[in-house]
């Protein structure tokens, strides 16, 4: 065991960072031994425009969870693979809507049955009773309610109170 997985909570967002970048390079190699071409971090994109296959650009970043400016970027991205398109809302022109591509969608068809397969392993490592899965939820849950940075500045506040 090294120090960072000896300090215990103290380094959790060091480990979820491994764990992560752990999944995304195997997920890589998942899509490649199946023949398909995809870079994990458009998942986000893809999967929820597969689901709502027209949403604008705030929508699409509000439902992935990301900045605009880090949506912008994966949009980017995945017009230039022509995985997806983009057009003016013709309701407001300040809008740009965004859906998947012909070839995006004969993708998401290719993609269907490798992602039970994720499903699959990931469950299997979560302990098939979605463990993981149940901490993430509770821990994201907790933050929406007061971030980290407000909970260690509340903390730090009765620490000095009680010296």
């Amino acid at each position: 065991m090294n120090v960072i997985d000896e300090s215990g909570i103290l380094a959790i967002s060091t480990r979820l960072q491994r764990l992560a970048d752990t999944l995304r390079k195997d997920g890589v190699l998942i899509y490649k031994a199946n023949n398909i071409d995809f870079e994990p971090k458009w998942f986000p994109v893809i999967y929820t425009l597969h689901f709502k296959p027209v949403l604008s650009v705030v929508e699409l970043a509000n439902e992935i969870g990301y900045t605009h400016p880090s949506t912008i970027s994966l949009l980017k991205e995945l017009e230039k693979e022509k995985l997806i398109r983009s057009k003016k809302d013709k309701a407001d022109e300040r809008k740009r809507l965004v859906m998947l591509t012909s070839k995006g969608q004969e993708l998401v068809e290719r993609m269907r049955p490798v992602w039970d397969i994720f499903k699959a392993a990931a469950t299997e490592l979560t302990n098939t009773q979605n463990n993981l899965m149940k901490a993430i939820d509770e821990v994201e849950e907790q933050i929406n309610l007061q971030s980290f940075f407000a909970r260690a500045q509340r903390l730090k506040g009765v620490k000095q109170q009680m010296e």
